[in-house]
């Protein structure tokens, strides 16, 4: 019973939203900032919970259009997924109500994307948004709900309001600062699904998925995918310029090794069962290394 809701909410999927925690946490590790760890693991509970229910959702909506069949019968599956919903979602007010606002407008936003990336008349998931949206959710909003809940108040953005006014000031290095630091996550995310999507061309297109490779190309699509790793070693030169991070996390560098060769492999071949695991690695190579540098910068410096 067990194994089968692991894998109708593909456990094994979910390193996207962990790494995206863990690189955030060495990240305040390294700015010595003191972590809240009450509204942290709640918000680690909200995300994660969530992250599996929206993978459900996918599955739940995705069985009546394909030829795949679902773990349980559907009124279980029903049942699990809306589960998994609704216990996010407590979770995810109970933190708006030790937080703020700014909690609630983020998460809300992170709530209809995932529930809309599968439901609705037009999927996110059939248009060419996909890869963008995934990337952003997953190695933005992560990243960026988690330092603003840990951070002092008002460290990137105080909305203040009433009912005639509303008034929004923006901290403009803090909040380039984290952008800067999800570039890695955003990319390496959205990589996974560009290289889903590039395998599962033909097959969307019989069933009218218009994806982005649809649109681009498979040649220019995959240029794309190698572009999108090479601008995060670009990234991470130009943090440690900006003393963002530390110089040790340099040593990122050495990834370009073992991702560039990745790349020359799915360049060589697009199947799903065997070629599209380099996009796992890859995530996997990049984000551990610099989720261990920024930790290490913290024990150094």
């Amino acid at each position: 019973m067990v194994k089968k809701i692991l894998d109708y909410v593909e456990i094994k999927t979910k390193i996207t939203s962990i790494f995206a925690f863990l690189m955030t946490i060495a990240f305040l590790f390294y700015s010595n900032q003191q972590i809240d760890w009450s509204v942290t693991l709640i918000f680690f509970g909200a995300m994660f919970l969530f992250d599996l229910a929206t993978t459900a959702i996918n599955n739940y909506i995705d069985t009546k259009t394909n030829d795949q069949k679902l773990h349980f019968k559907r009124g279980n599956a029903l049942i699990i997924l809306m589960t998994l919903l609704i216990a996010s979602l407590m979770l995810a007010l109970y933190l708006v109500y030790l937080t703020d606002i700014v909690v609630l407008l983020l998460g809300g936003l992170c709530f209809l994307c995932g529930i809309f990336y599968t439901y609705g008349p037009i999927p996110i998931s059939r248009q060419p948004w996909g890869e963008v949206l995934s990337g952003i959710f997953y190695g933005f909003f992560i990243p960026f709900i988690l330092l603003y809940i840990n951070m002092p108040e008002g460290t990137y953005l105080v909305l203040t309001g009433n009912m005639q006014t509303i008034s929004i000031t923006l901290e403009i290095f803090p909040l380039l600062t984290a952008m800067m630091l999800s570039i890695i996550p955003v990319c390496s995310t959205a990589n996974i699904m560009l290289a889903n999507n590039i395998c599962d061309l033909e097959r969307d297109i019989l069933v009218k998925r218009h994806t982005l490779p649809y649109y681009l190309g498979v040649r220019k699509a995959l240029y794309l995918f190698a572009g999108i790793y090479y601008s995060c070693y670009l990234a991470l030169m130009i943090m440690t310029a900006l003393q963002i991070l530390s110089p040790i996390c340099l040593l990122f560098m050495i990834t370009f090794v073992p991702v560039h060769r990745n790349i020359r492999l799915f360049f060589r071949e697009q199947d799903k069962k065997t070629t599209f695991m380099v996009s796992i690695k890859n995530y996997l190579i990049m984000m551990g290394t610099i989720t261990m540098l920024i930790f290490l910068s913290g024990l150094i410096f």
